[in-house]
C-alpha cells in the first residue's frame, strides 16, 4: 500500500506541475498566481512552482529523507490552500471546497508517511 500511495502522490505532484502549470495546460492556475502575487511576473513564476512540484514528485519517488519530505508536502499544500481559500476562492475548480480536498491528501500524506511505512518495512522484514 505504501508503495501504491507514494507513486501516486508523486503522479499528482508530476502531473500538476508539468501539465497545469509548465505547459500551461491549466491556464487557472497562472491566473491564481497573478492575483496572489504579480501579474508582471506569473508566467515565470508558474514555471518555477512547476518544476518545483515536478522535483518533489523525484523526491516521493527517491524515498529519501521520507519524513522530512511528508512534512514539506504537508505544509506546502495547507498553506497553499490557505492562501487561495482566503485570497481567490473563485478561482478554484471547487471553489471552498479545495480546502477538504486539500485536507483529505494532508491525511493521506500523513498516514502513508508514519503508518503504512511502518507497516510496509515490518512485512519486508518478516
Amino acid at each position: 500500500m505504501y508503495k501504491i500511495i507514494n507513486i501516486t502522490l508523486a503522479s499528482i505532484w508530476f502531473i500538476n506541475g508539468l501539465f497545469c502549470k509548465v505547459l500551461n495546460l491549466v491556464p487557472r492556475h497562472e491566473q491564481i498566481v497573478a492575483n496572489i502575487l504579480s501579474e508582471d511576473y506569473s508566467r515565470t513564476l508558474i514555471i518555477t512552482i512547476g518544476c518545483f512540484e515536478i522535483a518533489m514528485g523525484f523526491w516521493i519517488l527517491s524515498n529519501q529523507y521520507s519524513k522530512m519530505n511528508a512534512v514539506a508536502q504537508i505544509i506546502i499544500i495547507a498553506s497553499m490552500n490557505i492562501l487561495e481559500f482566503i485570497l481567490v476562492p473563485e478561482l478554484l475548480l471547487w471553489g471552498k471546497f479545495n480546502a477538504l480536498f486539500a485536507f483529505i491528501l494532508i491525511i493521506v500524506i500523513y498516514y502513508n508517511q508514519f503508518h503504512f511505512k511502518k507497516t510496509h518495512h515490518e512485512l519486508i522484514k518478516s
